[in-house]
């Protein structure tokens, strides 16, 4: 079964076949394995790890890697404290030829990436930072060493984990670049309902919006290319929605939420219904999963009123978000396929994952 499974994701993602062709197979290997025949349009493709293998692996790589960190910590001279992340990231790259293309495993793939991609900054922090430049100037080039770094792994390895630590890195670029000393000072107070406000921190939530917007835009473009979610293009869009969810959520709801008064948490309510919205077309429950918190601070906000939250009222509360959540995601498929019948045809609808019409 697995065998069947591997062999028409291969063929769909070499052109002998299409997509639409290898998930038609893979609908009548789940029906004659006893499977839900919905079971592809239900589910969000996602395979963190294939056994316990891979954890024993992952295990080990994490205690081999750390052992390089810490032999970082106890070095001093300029050239040891260079070379040895770099012999690290050398090392990583060496064994995700192993783990990643040959063993094909998931998880130890992704504590590779993670080790390549900190080597590699690690390295060009230390060089830069002897080299005399800047702290912004460190992380600025670094955090570029680091991306460039982890495109080359995944145009090499095609590890679509790889593209969410690039985006970390972008992340992490985008801020050096932009933030404020006052948005500084708010995050290491960790006052973190100002910083995503465009109101109180609108260089550190413009900043957000614009990483969440291009993760977005990143994120689709490989998604439309893999309408039926059976390959790498999907895997890696799955990863940069994740990136790019918490960053587009965050900075327009806590914007609107830190309104307050009716007017704000009806506007909040309002953003969170184009948020759901999104989600539904788009097929990906990412966006809905960052927004929950907002969710469950409008239902506080309405059973609360004037006074203090009793035990009864958290009850309601959890009952009711609760219920939410587990409606919205029992009723995905057929809430998504009447969005989608009831809205007119727009650019890219047909390349989206496919509905019932």
């Amino acid at each position: 079964m697995a065998e069947t499974i591997d062999d028409s994701l291969r063929a769909a993602a070499a052109g002998i076949v299409t997509e639409a062709q290898a998930a038609s197979v893979l609908a009548l290997h789940h029906a004659r394995a006893g499977r839900r025949e919905g079971m592809p349009a239900e589910d969000e493709p996602f395979e963190f790890f294939r056994g316990f293998s891979e954890i024993f692996v992952s295990v080990g790589l994490v205690i081999l890697f750390s052992g390089v960190g810490l032999l970082v910590t106890l070095l001093s001279g300029f050239g040891a404290l260079v070379t040895v992340p770099a012999v690290g990231a050398a090392l990583a790259w060496y064994m995700a030829g192993y783990f990643t293309i040959r063993r094909r495993m998931n998880l130890p793939s992704m504590v590779l990436a993670l080790a390549f991609g900190g080597g590699v900054f690690l390295s060009v922090s230390i060089l830069l930072n002897w080299s005399g430049a800047s702290p912004r100037g460190v992380l600025t080039w670094a955090a570029v060493a680091g991306m460039a770094a982890m495109a080359a792994f995944y145009g090499r390895f095609r590890l679509p984990f790889a593209m969410f630590v690039t985006g970390l890195f972008g992340l992490v670029l985008t801020y050096t670049l932009t933030a404020s000393a006052q948005s500084m000072l708010n995050l290491g107070r960790a006052e973190f309902g100002g910083l995503f406000d465009l109101r109180n921190s609108p260089e550190f939530a413009l900043a957000t919006l614009g990483f969440g917007m291009a993760a977005f835009v990143a994120a689709m473009s490989f998604d439309l290319r893999d309408p039926h979610r059976l390959g790498r293009h999907s895997a890696t869009a799955f990863w940069l929605h994740l990136m790019a969810a918490p960053a587009l959520v965050n900075t327009a709801a806590m914007t609107l939420y830190n309104i307050g008064t009716t007017t704000g948490m009806i506007a909040t309510a309002a953003a969170l219904a184009a948020i759901t919205a999104l989600a539904l077309v788009i097929d990906r429950r990412s966006f809905l999963t960052a927004g929950i918190a907002y969710l469950a601070a409008l239902i506080v906000w309405a059973v609360q009123g004037d006074g203090a939250v009793s035990a009864r009222q958290w009850a309601a509360i959890l009952i009711g978000l609760g219920a939410v959540l587990t409606a919205i995601g029992t009723w995905w498929v057929a809430l998504r396929a009447a969005l989608m019948r009831a809205l007119p045809d727009f650019p890219g609808k047909r390349r989206l994952p496919p509905y019932a019409e």
